[in-house]
Formats: structure tokens, C-alpha cells, sequence
């Protein structure tokens, strides 16, 4: 069997770890592994184990949430987006999630900035985290998740791609 070794360092203060390990469980829990998967178990202890402890990185705590969701771990899902909910940006009927300590963007004529693509990218798996819950999402998920779905459409380039890594 496979044999990992999560969370090697949860006291390190970097979320650098977590967010692998969120990232490994996403990719195992898409194959589909079953969530009582003895690996699939032990990172989402390591999540749960993270998620409790301490402030995490909003893009941490983003790619923890569609972990939670996907596994079916419905409080936790909720916790997380409702922290996540507090620090969004609400702007122009559209919400997004941005780096914290990001300088605020300047508004140049003629010109329509872009997010970067961690932008893009955390937003996006908020959005999938919204959407992921069985057996569906609720009529308040849906519309907050138009609001990121708004926002997310208009940072499409003129080939319809994004500014994205994934």
C-alpha cells in the first residue's frame, strides 16, 4: 500500500506542508479514494488537526475547504468557507479571495487588470468548495457562489483563457 507521512511539521508555523497535504487529498479523494482509505484518513486527520490549531493562509484554508468538501466533512466545509466569507472581497456584485497584504489595485484608464493567477486559482477552488455538497448545494450557496463565478468569468482574456498555473 502507499505509505505517506503527513503534516510533517504542523508546529512549523508555515502552512507549506498543510497546503501540500491539502493538495495530495484533493488529488486522492478525485480519483475517486474511498475517504475511509487508510491515507485518504490520515491527511484528512492532519487537516482536521490543522484546521483546529491555528490561523492558516487563506489560500491554505481555500484548498482545506474543497478538501473537506469533497470528503463529504460538512462542518468543517462550512467553518472554513464562513472564515473565508469574512475575508473576501465584495466589489461591484462580485466576490473574490485575494494574498493578504496585497497592495490595492490601482484604476488605470483604458485598461482592465487581470488578477494574478493565485487569485484566479483560490477563488476558483472557493467556488468548487460551494458547489461540492451532497446532496446539493443550498439556494443561499448558489448565489453567493454566481458572485464568485461573476467574478471569476471577468478575468478571462480575450481567447477566453485565464492568467491561471492550473
Amino acid at each position: 500500500g502507499i505509505n505517506m507521512y503527513f503534516c510533517d511539521s504542523l508546529q512549523g508555523g508555515v502552512n507549506d506542508e498543510i497546503t501540500l497535504t491539502a493538495y495530495i487529498t484533493i488529488a486522492l479523494l478525485e480519483i475517486p479514494l474511498p475517504v475511509t482509505h487508510s491515507v485518504v484518513r490520515n491527511a484528512l486527520f492532519c487537516l482536521e488537526t490543522a484546521a483546529g490549531e491555528k490561523e492558516n493562509h487563506v489560500y491554505t484554508k481555500v484548498l482545506m475547504a474543497y478538501a473537506f468538501a469533497l470528503a463529504g466533512k460538512e462542518e468543517k466545509r462550512k467553518a472554513l468557507l464562513a472564515s473565508l466569507e469574512r475575508e473576501a472581497v465584495k466589489k461591484d456584485g462580485s466576490v473574490h479571495w485575494q494574498r493578504p497584504g496585497k497592495e490595492p489595485e490601482v484604476a488605470l484608464p483604458y485598461y482592465r487588470s487581470r488578477a494574478p493567477s493565485a487569485e484566479v486559482e483560490m477563488t476558483s477552488y472557493v467556488l468548487l468548495a460551494h458547489l461540492t455538497k451532497q446532496p446539493a448545494p443550498s439556494q443561499e450557496e448558489l448565489s453567493f457562489g454566481a458572485l464568485i463565478a461573476k467574478w471569476i468569468s471577468a478575468q478571462q482574456n480575450p481567447n477566453g483563457g485565464f492568467s491561471s498555473t492550473q
